[in-house]
């Protein structure tokens, strides 16, 4: 019914175009014009006329707010917040575990890098797909012939963490995001 009323009105394919343009220029124009309107206010404040003066003030004056705030707030602050984290033994285990938890995902001490599969039941082939997140179990008293696997639950951003003997944990050879989003698709994301 749409399709016949475009054909039949011409004006209203038009319109809608314009519309359809608007939304494509608009964002772009205003972003551009926020610039300009920044930079020539930075400009106007200057008692000299130099063309990107008022860029270079404002990459300059973001990267010193930036230095000096890692310096004199980013320390400071993290260090009371330890302080305050030793007071309380329960809160800092829990604010270590899910810190430790965010970084293993986006630090810089990734964790889930290496993709597997679990091998759960040999006789009916039944495996589970997760990530070795330690090779190296000695600090916690465990053989050397088993590996920490971290095995997500598929819709849901929960998991469990099973020691493994290293022979039931075969390699797989993709991505570990497109494996990470496979599993929490519950298998629906395509590999």
């Amino acid at each position: 019914m749409e399709q016949i009323n475009k054909k039949k009105n011409p004006f209203r394919r038009i319109f809608y175009y314009f519309l359809q343009g608007f939304l494509y220029v608009a964002p772009i124009s205003i972003t551009l014009y926020a610039i300009y309107a920044a930079l020539d206010f930075i400009d106007g404040l200057l008692p000299f006329n130099i063309p990107g003066l008022g860029l270079l003030i404002i990459l300059v004056g973001i990267t010193l707010i930036g230095f000096f705030g890692s310096f004199l707030i980013k320390t400071p602050l993290s260090y009371l917040w330890n302080k305050i984290l030793d007071q309380m033994p329960i809160v800092k285990m829990l604010y270590s575990s899910i810190k430790d938890l965010m970084s293993a995902f986006v630090g810089q001490k990734k964790k889930f890098t290496e993709p597997v599969m679990v091998i759960i039941n040999r006789d009916n082939k039944l495996y589970k797909l997760g990530f070795v997140t330690e090779r190296d179990l000695s600090a916690i008293g465990v053989g050397a012939d088993m590996v920490a696997v971290y095995l997500p639950h598929s819709y849901n951003f929960s998991g469990n963490l099973f020691l493994v003997a290293a022979e039931n944990v075969i390699p797989i050879n993709a991505p570990s995001t497109e494996v990470m989003k496979f599993i929490v698709s519950g298998g629906v994301t395509k590999v």
